[in-house]
């Protein structure tokens, strides 16, 4: 293998580093929807080349703006190539700039490419003995190469010595200029031999030395390959001559000039912020942990007091615990948090609380650190006689990070924590819920430009990661209190920036926040299940899984292991020789959900795997899993609702996971069976009807929607109806299929292949049903187009109570991305809207539970468009009827919003 000299100077084709990264993944885009995905992909390559060969010379040139001299040699010189992409040029300038703040120079000469100011550069390096390694993935890079010049394909880490340029095109480097010009180049548009490939060029150059050679010999060459040679020699000069790298181009001689400098840290701090590049903006950030943590000045953030050293302090005595209190009840609002042996709210023990009144201060109180030499410290009982009453005080405002797991932390410890004020985690996600990730790590980063010590930092990693209560408190202690202060400074960014606008403010206030303690409360009271039930499931899953392993093995004609990406890729597409729908990223056949259901519709090994896929995941995730996840005190399963995940303000739930128990078939309803009622208790699940489509017409005043709804028709067969045109009477079970087929694909912006696919129909007939839709119900289309042109315009999509949806792709040059966009602004005013309603619901519902039926109502599950309680076996029919009637309240549509609920010994029943 070529080696590469040691401490070479490294030339940088940046121009193919920039195309290279462009059209490969991933591709980027920041919170404002400017692309970014070029700009990480060159970045990503020099910051890959400087650790592998650590430069102390390199310089990165680009192509410079405007024609060059080959376009005034050959008018048609690139004329075939297209324009470049607004969203890669954009992205120029920002790359420019990174590179310079690197420390690295950078050169673009006009009138000449990236390749001859290479060229030049390579001639006065190899003039001067010394050595260059040229980064590029430029095949006609390949003339430069001589006893000094070596290149890298970083991208597939291949080297082009002498020796490897004749192993790999079959000629030395100093007749590469003749083998490109024989063969030309279409995306150069450089007229060559028509029909000459590699092989014919190289078989050529072997017998006649040169191109010149070629030329004179070209009556020697018969047949049609003759004929076309004799046609091309008036060109081949030319040809040459646009191959041929300019290496005299006027540039700086002294090579020394291209020393790496010092980075610009804060410029490169300004401009990862911009990009958003978390990760790079982090190992910059990387600061000291001492106990005064310095904190970078604000990249979008001039509001926050620049502060040089925060000042942290650890409580350990009564007169500075005295002090603290005195401060509390003095300040309009603090930040709190706590610091606990576990993420488990239901699990925690508290173990310290920080808190922070002024940015740059802050304050730890250790109540629990047990390690062997532990300082004595105040103790939670102790303490909690004069901060009990203030953390209970509704009056006395608090801000928090995800101050739902601090509420539940304190509540198990016996203590309450109400006055949740503001919550920045929640501040961060109503202003742009896909902005950015919404921890207090990424905010620090995105608003502050501060990196934040890590829990790894002064726990550890692994299965030597200590617990809170294990860590000494010279660590300890900055780190609490330093989540108290960037608590607080991000309240006091993200807060002004909410309270500017009306509708993003009432969606904070009036929903998301006064949510926090509903959620609370329903995490805590959590759900008993049957684990006898589960258990007894689990074992027919097993049997089941079995039988499919066997049935695939038969079809296969061989073991393999159906949980094999590798091993399916193999037997379907290489022995089986199913068709290819899809490549992954890396370009093998894709063996994802969605290929293997559109290859189940013709060959009965998908089937068998797709079945096997779901029994297995359905007996993992939860027949198995949830007896395991039954809390020793409460007996109880006890889920984590996250208000800050969905791109469109719908709640998601973890451990367990109860938005993805399937309804449809029979081993998903035998799991919801086992979540049962308490002795003397109903379990009672509401639902909102068909509340999207419901919303659907209120947003697109569709008169025969509107009409539907208000004369309470079944939709699906008031669409079948319409679509097919026949009398209600007359409409089918298999049309109100298709109709509601249509009706939720246009929600979710179905295309006629997609509802094809779906209905097992021509693409044709799906094509007619969405144009009889269409024609039925135009004011669904109108809403659609209306809809994507504002999207496109403003950049962002509103549910009727003003959340916003940011979709930074909406204006992508990438038509699928693009298409993926325009789909979500269509269907996110509805999903968004109705996942509004739901939270409104929750809190009108919680709030009459908490004044008029505190011990006999219990909510114990919010699921999708459905709420699921606990109720009193003697209460049910009067307190189910009240419940219906407060979540048809929640929301005022011109169409009816409909409740529809049931009771039962379990949840399936209650269905």
């Amino acid at each position: 293998m070529a080696q590469i000299p040691e401490n070479p100077l490294i030339l940088v084709d940046g121009s193919s580093y920039l195309f290279r990264a462009y059209h490969s993944p991933p591709h980027l885009t920041n919170s404002k929807g400017e692309a970014t995905g070029a700009i990480y992909g060159v970045i990503n390559m020099l910051k890959s080349l400087i650790r592998q060969y650590d430069p102390s010379h390199m310089v990165v040139i680009f192509d410079a703006k405007g024609k060059t001299f080959r376009n005034d040699m050959y008018s048609e010189y690139k004329a075939n190539r297209p324009p470049m992409p607004d969203d890669l040029r954009t992205q120029i300038a920002p790359i420019h700039r990174i590179i310079k703040a690197m420390g690295f120079p950078l050169i673009s000469i006009e009138g000449v490419e990236a390749d001859d100011v290479i060229g030049t550069f390579a001639r006065i390096a190899s003039e001067q003995k010394r050595h260059v390694l040229v980064s590029t993935g430029d095949k006609d890079m390949a003339q430069l190469v001589n006893e000094h010049v070596t290149l890298i394909n970083t991208m597939t880490d291949s080297i082009s010595d002498p020796v490897t340029v004749v192993e790999k095109f079959g000629v030395g480097p100093e007749l590469i200029i003749d083998y490109l010009a024989l063969m030309g180049d279409k995306v150069d548009n450089i007229p060559g031999v028509e029909g000459c490939g590699p092989k014919t060029a190289v078989k050529w150059l072997e017998k006649y030395g040169s191109l010149q050679g070629v030329m004179d010999n070209a009556s020697e060459i018969k047949g049609k390959i003759g004929e076309k040679l004799a046609a091309a020699l008036d060109h081949l000069p030319l040809s040459y001559q646009l191959a041929t790298i300019k290496c005299d181009v006027e540039v700086e001689s002294d090579l020394d000039t291209f020393k790496l400098q010092e980075p610009n840290k804060d410029e490169l701090i300004a401009l990862y912020g911009e990009c958003e590049f978390r990760r790079w903006l982090a190992e910059l950030l990387d600061n000291p942990k001492d106990t005064e943590t310095h904190l970078a000045v604000p990249t979008e953030a001039n509001e926050v007091p620049k502060v040089a050293e925060a000042q942290y302090e650890t409580i350990l005595t009564e007169s500075q615990f005295d002090a603290l209190i005195e401060q509390l009840n003095d300040a309009e609002l603090f930040a709190f948090d706590t610091e606990t042996t576990s993420l488990d709210y239901m699990q925690a023990q508290l173990v310290g609380m920080s808190f922070a009144v002024k940015a740059g201060e802050a304050a730890y109180l250790p109540v629990a650190h047990d390690y062997p030499g532990a300082p004595e410290q105040l103790s939670l009982e102790f303490v909690m006689q004069k901060l009990g009453p203030i953390l209970a005080d509704a009056k006395k405002a608090k801000v928090g990070q995800n101050l739902k797991y601090d509420k539940s932390v304190l509540a198990n410890a016996g203590y309450q924590l109400n006055g949740i004020k503001f919550d920045t985690m929640l501040e961060s996600y109503v202003l742009n819920s896909v902005g950015t990730r919404h921890d207090m790590d990424s905010l620090a980063l995105k608003f502050l430009g501060h990196k934040n010590i890590s829990f790894e930092d002064i726990a550890g990693k692994g299965k030597k990661q200590l617990t809170f209560n294990q860590v000494e408190l010279d660590k300890a202690g900055p780190y609490a209190a330093e989540d108290a202060d960037i608590t607080l400074r991000l309240h006091q960014v993200l807060w002004p920036k909410l309270a500017a606008d009306e509708k993003l403010k009432s969606v904070f206030e009036d929903i998301e926040m006064p949510l926090v303690n509903v959620i609370s409360d329903i995490e805590r009271t959590g759900v008993a299940i049957d684990s006898k039930m589960l258990a007894a499931h689990s074992q027919r899953l097993g049997e089941r899984l079995l039988e499919l392993e066997k049935e695939a093995y038969e079809i296969a004609g061989e073991p393999f292991n159906l949980s094999s990406p590798k091993q399916l890729q193999v037997l379907l597409f290489e022995k089986l020789e199913l068709p290819i729908i899809k490549k992954t990223p890396k370009g093998a056949p894709s063996t994802a959900e969605e290929v293997l259901q559109e290859l189940a519709h013709d060959y009965p090994l998908p089937k068998v795997i797709i079945e096997h896929r779901g029994l297995s995941k359905l007996k993992s995730t939860y027949t198995d899993k949830l007896p395991l996840m039954v809390n020793e005190k409460t007996q109880r399963v006890h889920t984590s609702y996250h208000q800050a995940v969905t791109a469109t303000g719908r709640l998601s739930s973890t451990d367990p996971n109860l938005q993805n128990i399937p309804i449809r078939s029979e081993e998903g309803r035998r799991i919801r069976e086992a979540f049962i009622a308490a002795d003397g208790y109903k379990i009672v699940a509401a639902d909102y009807s068909q509340i999207e489509l419901r919303i659907m017409a209120h947003l697109s005043q569709d008169k025969g929607l509107l009409s539907a709804f208000a004369n309470g028709l079944d939709v699906h067969s008031a669409t079948a109806a319409e679509v097919f045109g026949v009398s209600l009477e007359e409409v089918t079970s298999d049309m109100r299929r298709k109709a509601k087929a249509v009706n939720f694909g246009l929600i979710y912006g179905m295309s006629a292949f997609g509802l094809a696919r779906q209905l097992d129909v021509p693409r044709h007939e799906a094509q007619h049903y969405i144009d009889k839709y269409f024609e039925r119900f135009p004011g669904v289309l109108e809403y659609m187009e209306t809809t994507r042109e504002k999207a496109a315009e403003s950049g962002y999509v509103e549910t009727i109570f003003g959340r916003r949806l940011y979709l930074p792709e909406i204006k992508a040059q990438n038509g699928a991305r693009r298409k993926g966009a325009e789909r979500a602004a269509i269907n996110a005013p509805m999903q968004g809207t109705a996942a509004d309603i739901i939270k409104k619901a929750m809190l009108s519902v919680h709030s009459w539970v908490y004044e008029q039926a505190p011990n006999t109502v219990k909510l114990l599950m919010q699921v999708h468009d459905e709420l699921v309680f606990e109720i009193k076996t003697d209460c049910v029919d009067a307190y189910t009827k009240h419940i219906c009637e407060l979540m048809s309240q929640a929301a005022t549509l011109d169409v009816p919003l409909i409740v529809e609920a049931d009771e039962g010994d379990n949840w399936e029943q209650a269905h």
